[in-house]
C-alpha cells in the first residue's frame, strides 16, 4: 500500500492557522538617516537624533576635514552609537582629509597654515569603536542582541560625487559607470553621498544635479534603501517603482512616490514606515519573486498615505511620473523629456486597477523567466540584462533617501542663522540572521 504523500503546506498569502503558526523570515528594522551635518550635531542643539537599530550617516560630517573636526564629530556619533547597534558612516566632498590623494594635491589651498595628516584624520573614523566607516566598500551587517531585530543587511558604502568645484571624491563623467559597477548586485542598501539622478537631487542652482550613471547601477541593483545627501535642498524621499516589463529596456522607471512629511513643523519623528506592519511595505524582497511582493502575497494593503504623485518642484529638467500610492491621486499637469521613461501605472489600494497591475506583474515576471530558463524561448536582444533580471525580480522597488541635516548650501554661515532638518527615520522589514549566528562584527566584502 503506497504512503500518501505530506499535505503541501499552504502559500504564504493563506489565512489558515498552519500559515499563522509558520515562523516569521523577515522582522521590521528601524534605521535612523542623516548626511551633510558639517559639524552640527545633537551635542550643540542642532538637530535630535532618534533611537533606532541602524545609524547612517551619509557624508560630509565637516567642513573641511580637520582632525579637530572629525575628533569632535566621532565623539559624538560615539555617544550616540549607546541608542544603535550599528553605525554606518561614509565620508563626503567635504571631508577633504579622507580623500589622501586630493589632500596631497590640494590640501594647501584649504590649511596652508596648520597642514593635517591625512592617516590621522582617517584613524580617528578608524579606531572608533562603534563606527563602521566604509569607503567605496561593502560590508555585510548583523544585528544579533536579543532585544534588537536580529536582521541582517548587505550594505555599499561610497563618498563619490561628481566633480563639482575644488573638493575632495570628485569623479568626472567619463569615470562614473566604471565607479559604481563596484555597487555589488545583491547589496540591500546603498549609501553614497551623491543622489542619482532626478531622485532626491533638486538644486536651486544645478537643476538635477545627481548621477545618471548611479540611477542606472541603482537599476540593475534595485537595492531595498539608497541614502544620500549631498544636495541640501533635495532632502526628501521618493520611492522608486522599476519597470522591469520590458526586458530588452533597460533603466526604466515605472512609477516615483514622493514623501510627504506629516512632521514638518512639529515634535514628531520624520518616519517613513515601508515595513508590513506599518501597511505600506516597500515592494522588494531582496531576490526572486517566488515569493511575491510582500504587500500582495499577505493582503496586507499597499497604500501610501504620506506619500504624493507630484514633484515637490517644477524645475523643467526633472521628469514628474504619472500615478501615485496615494488615496488621492493627483495626475500630472507637466511631462517633460528625459532618460526615466515611467509608464502610467494605478497602485492604489482603492483602484479597480490594483488587480490587473498586481496580474500584469506577475505575467511579466513568468514571461522573463521562460526567456531566461525555457530553450526555444524568444531571442534576446543585445540590451537584454540577463544578470540585472534573472531571478531576482523581487526587487521592484528602491527608496531613495536624501538626509541632508544641513538646510543652506556652502557656506553655511550665509543668509543669517543656520538652519536644520530633522533625521529621517525608516522602517524597513529585512531577512534574520542565521539561527545561532553570534558574529556581530560586520563582514568586510
Amino acid at each position: 500500500m503506497d504512503t500518501p504523500p505530506p499535505p503541501s503546506l499552504p502559500p504564504p498569502s493563506s489565512t489558515s492557522s498552519s500559515a499563522s503558526q509558520l515562523p516569521p523570515t523577515t522582522r521590521r528594522t528601524r534605521f535612523v538617516c542623516i548626511s551633510d551635518t558639517h559639524n552640527s550635531s545633537p551635542l550643540d542643539g542642532a538637530f535630535k537624533l532618534p533611537r533606532g537599530d541602524v545609524l547612517i550617516h551619509a557624508g560630509d560630517l565637516t567642513n573641511q576635514g580637520t582632525l579637530s573636526e572629525l575628533r569632535r564629530t566621532v565623539e559624538w556619533i560615539d555617544r550616540a552609537g549607546a541608542d544603535f547597534e550599528a553605525v554606518i558612516v561614509i565620508a563626503g566632498n567635504h571631508d577633504i582629509t579622507l580623500d589622501a590623494e586630493f589632500y596631497a594635491e590640494h590640501g594647501l589651498y584649504f590649511h596652508n597654515q596648520h597642514p593635517e595628516v591625512p592617516s590621522e584624520c582617517l584613524r580617528v573614523l578608524t579606531s572608533s569603536r562603534s563606527i563602521t566607516y566604509l569607503n567605496h566598500e561593502a560590508a555585510i551587517i548583523r544585528l544579533t542582541k536579543p532585544d534588537g531585530p536580529q536582521t541582517t543587511f548587505k550594505i555599499f558604502g561610497s563618498p563619490y560625487s561628481p566633480v563639482q568645484g575644488l573638493w575632495a571624491f570628485g569623479y568626472l563623467p567619463e569615470r562614473a559607470p566604471g565607479l559604481w559597477d563596484d555597487i555589488p548586485m545583491d547589496a540591500d542598501i546603498v549609501v553614497t553621498h551623491t543622489p542619482p539622478k532626478y531622485h532626491c537631487d533638486e538644486s536651486k542652482d544645478r537643476g538635477a544635479a545627481g548621477c545618471e550613471a548611479l540611477r542606472q547601477r541603482l537599476w540593475r541593483v534595485r537595492p531595498r534603501l539608497a541614502v544620500c545627501g549631498h544636495v541640501h535642498e533635495g532632502r526628501g524621499v521618493e520611492c522608486v517603482l522599476w519597470d522591469l516589463a520590458t526586458p530588452n529596456v533597460k533603466y526604466k522607471e515605472k512609477d516615483t512616490a514622493y514623501w510627504i512629511d506629516s512632521s514638518y513643523g512639529s515634535k514628531k519623528q520624520a518616519l517613513v514606515d515601508l515595513s508590513v506592519r506599518g501597511g505600506e511595505p516597500i515592494e522588494n524582497n531582496g531576490g526572486d519573486d517566488d515569493a511575491g511582493p510582500i504587500g500582495l502575497r499577505t493582503g496586507t494593503p499597499v497604500r501610501y498615505k504620506s506619500f504624493t504623485s507630484q514633484s515637490r518642484s517644477k524645475y523643467t529638467d526633472l521628469p514628474i511620473t504619472s500615478q501615485s500610492r496615494s488615496s488621492s491621486i493627483v495626475s500630472p499637469t507637466e511631462t517633460f523629456d528625459s532618460p526615466v521613461q515611467p509608464v502610467a501605472s494605478a497602485r492604489d489600494i482603492g483602484s479597480p486597477n490594483l488587480d490587473r497591475w498586481a496580474s500584469s506583474k506577475s505575467k511579466n515576471s513568468n514571461t522573463i523567466s521562460s526567456l531566461v530558463g525555457i530553450q526555444g524561448g524568444p531571442v534576446l536582444s543585445g540590451r537584454y540584462d540577463l544578470e540585472a533580471l534573472s531571478s531576482r525580480m523581487g526587487r521592484k522597488e528602491t527608496c531613495i533617501i536624501n538626509a541632508a541635516i544641513m538646510t543652506s548650501s556652502w557656506p553655511h554661515n550665509s543668509g543669517g542663522r543656520k538652519q536644520y532638518n530633522k533625521p529621517i527615520v525608516v522602517d524597513i522589514d529585512l531577512p534574520l540572521s542565521a539561527i545561532g549566528s553570534q558574529l556581530s562584527e560586520p563582514v568586510r566584502i
